[in-house]
């Protein structure tokens, strides 16, 4: 009779232990903290929130845009020098960490601009045009063109939003940004080139 109690319970026993081992195993992992994205944040910016601050971060920094190609390229196809004035017009925009354009009406593209004219005493640009007529000086058989290189200004600092509500389970959200645009009343640099026509741009544009 012993046996058999034995036999019982060790069954027992190892039932109940692949029970628990079955239950851990089927049990749900728990779940990460939802969080809002920074674009998420900041459309909330006079849009949902008590206040939405920007904090900029220091001085703006002073930076040169890409060098690219403005207006058309001048080809001589004569056997005399030749000054051809290259009329152009180029625009530049600007850039930012959340990758959308402040021009747009976003609750913190105002406070953005508000924030860097209060700080610094000068508005911020999301695009600015610039047309001018550059001379390039262009010898037999070369081809010419102009190339440009904007003034620009990177502006980082740290918007402040507070909810009445919880927001995601906070009341006081910071998120990081950064902005990169045309500088005021800047003069971009402007160079004038020259090389040798290929044979191609000869058969097309002197044949």
């Amino acid at each position: 009779m012993s046996r058999i109690r034995t036999s019982r319970t060790r069954s027992a026993v190892l039932l109940a232990a692949l029970v628990t081992v079955g239950g851990m195993a089927l049990a749900a992992p728990a779940q990460a903290e939802e969080t809002p994205t920074n674009r998420e944040l900041l459309d909330k910016c006079d849009n949902g929130t008590d206040s939405c601050v920007f904090h900029p971060e220091g001085a703006p920094t002073d930076t040169v845009g890409e060098s690219h190609q403005v207006g058309d390229s001048a080809y001589n196809c004569t056997q005399d020098l030749q000054r051809s004035s290259i009329a152009w017009a180029d625009t530049t925009g600007e850039t930012n960490s959340l990758g959308v354009s402040l021009s747009a009406e976003y609750g913190f593209s105002e406070v953005f601009k508000v924030s860097v004219e209060t700080s610094y005493g000068h508005t911020w640009e999301s695009s600015h045009t610039e047309t001018d007529t550059t001379n390039v000086d262009v010898r037999p058989g070369e081809v010419g063109w102009v190339t440009r290189a904007p003034q620009m200004q990177r502006v980082k600092g740290t918007y402040e939003l507070h909810f009445e509500d919880k927001f995601y389970g906070h009341y006081i959200w910071y998120v990081p940004f950064d902005a990169t645009g045309p500088k005021p009343d800047a003069p971009s640099t402007k160079t004038q080139h020259t090389r040798p026509m290929t044979d191609q741009e000869k058969a097309e544009h002197c044949g």
